[in-house]
């Protein structure tokens, strides 16, 4: 990696601040403005298709911001964005509001078993001094998720405790006191919301080499990362 690089994580959320962190990689979080990154599906929009969208646009909209957040720019900068979404044959669901949507949607997810989650990368990279915005590239992942079959009562003392509710499809793979998963084909961080193998591959069309990411995702996780090793 280049030493002079710097990135900037165009994202509050939790889970990719720990997924980025796995990295290594040095970076500060800028938010995108909501104004600037409205997440409304566009009609009749493929979630793949709204998932790309919106993480090029979050890191469009982040790369506007930059001269309010960073006084000066010395070294070439790079932004991730990433948006993540659920999906039963196409049908969004998004994060719940209340409680007794979140109940609804694992209802629902249990009943289909398998379902799609869809998560969108962008890398941007930005050049010093003037804050141009150079290149981007935009990759999407889709796993394919089973769920066990959770009872209604450990689905209430799930939202209950107020997990399902910052999150899309109102569930957390990573939670390992509900563990709603049983089978994944796919990739473990893009359903926590970063797409860690998109994410080096995007990198390394900018020159950015992570060889490392399936050997970190096995141990942090401990699984058979999705790249291999």
């Amino acid at each position: 990696m280049p030493p002079s690089t710097q990135f900037i994580l165009a994202s509050g959320s939790p889970r990719r601040r720990e997924l980025l962190n796995l990295l290594k990689l040095p970076f500060i979080v800028i938010k995108p403005d909501d104004n600037l990154a409205d997440e409304t599906p566009h009609p009749d929009e493929l979630p793949s298709d709204l998932v790309a969208r919106l993480s090029l646009k979050k890191a469009q909209a982040v790369a506007v911001q930059l001269p309010k957040h960073l006084k000066s720019l010395e070294n070439r900068l790079v932004i991730i964005a990433a948006d993540t979404v659920v999906a039963i044959e196409n049908q969004i669901l998004g994060k719940p509001v209340h409680a007794a949507e979140a109940t609804a949607m694992l209802q629902e997810l249990r009943q289909a078993r398998v379902h799609q989650v869809y998560s969108g990368l962008t890398v941007a990279s930005i050049s010093a001094p003037d804050f141009e915005l150079q290149q981007t590239i935009t990759r999407v992942h889709e796993s394919r998720v089973w769920m066990r079959p959770y009872t209604d009562a450990e689905i209430k003392t799930y939202v209950a405790g107020g997990d399902p509710l910052d999150k899309a499809g109102a569930y957390a793979i990573q939670n390992s006191n509900f563990a709603p998963v049983e089978r994944l084909d796919g990739c473990f961080a893009s359903v926590m919301g970063l797409p860690l193998g998109e994410l080096a591959a995007a990198l390394d069309q900018i020159e950015i080499s992570l060889h490392e990411v399936p050997a970190i995702c096995s141990h942090y996780f401990d699984i058979n990362c999705c790249l291999g090793q």
